[in-house]
């Protein structure tokens, strides 16, 4: 009997984790990147990396961080020194392979992110992620994601009412009783 094992990570999924494994130290203690490249190095040694990816991933990350998360700023929900590590850093290797690794399809980019963060982020990181990564690719790839289909609008159903709202919406209109009439008796008894 056979079980079946994982698939091999890519020698650039490799290089995309060990990178984020670095930028995540590298925004906890703000260490030198060349240390928390010969460190990353000295803790692997033999793992089989595209090593350009990572050089260019880690020190460029780094070089233009702040370039970054000035465009992932209008993105966010609050400021990026809030975000978890995990998900600041992933966010900053995405929009890096957006902004300067054309040759890398946008939706590999996102996927990529994604799957880093299904495995290091929080519970539900790997949505928010997505989300903002999705709305980052038409800024720095506009002529690749205008091929993609349009979103169809999104519709909303009427949201359920509680009965005392559903009441509370109907207008009320009371009679008033006509001159001479006898006011009405309960039938039952």
């Amino acid at each position: 009997m056979t079980t079946a094992s994982a698939p091999a990570k890519s020698a650039r999924r490799k290089a995309r984790e060990l990178a984020l494994q670095g930028l995540f130290e590298w925004l906890l203690s703000g260490t030198d990147a060349g240390a928390i490249e010969a460190f990353l190095h000295e803790r692997y040694p033999t793992i089989k990396l595209d090593r350009a990816l990572f050089e260019s991933l880690l020190h460029g990350c780094i070089r233009e961080a702040a370039m970054l998360d000035e465009l992932l700023q209008p993105l966010l929900d609050r400021p990026s020194r809030e975000l978890s590590p995990v998900e600041h850093a992933l966010l900053l290797l995405g929009a890096y392979e957006m902004r300067f690794l054309p040759e890398v399809p946008y939706k590999v980019i996102i996927n990529e992110a994604v799957d880093l963060a299904k495995v290091y982020g929080g519970t539900d990181g790997f949505k928010y992620v997505n989300g903002v990564l999705d709305r980052l690719a038409p800024e720095l790839r506009g002529d690749e994601t205008a091929q993609r289909a349009p979103r169809a609008p999104t519709v909303r159903a009427p949201r359920a009412q509680s009965p005392a709202q559903a009441h509370a919406a109907v207008p009320v209109r009371i009679k008033e009783p006509r001159e001479g009439a006898s006011p009405r008796r309960d039938r039952r008894g």
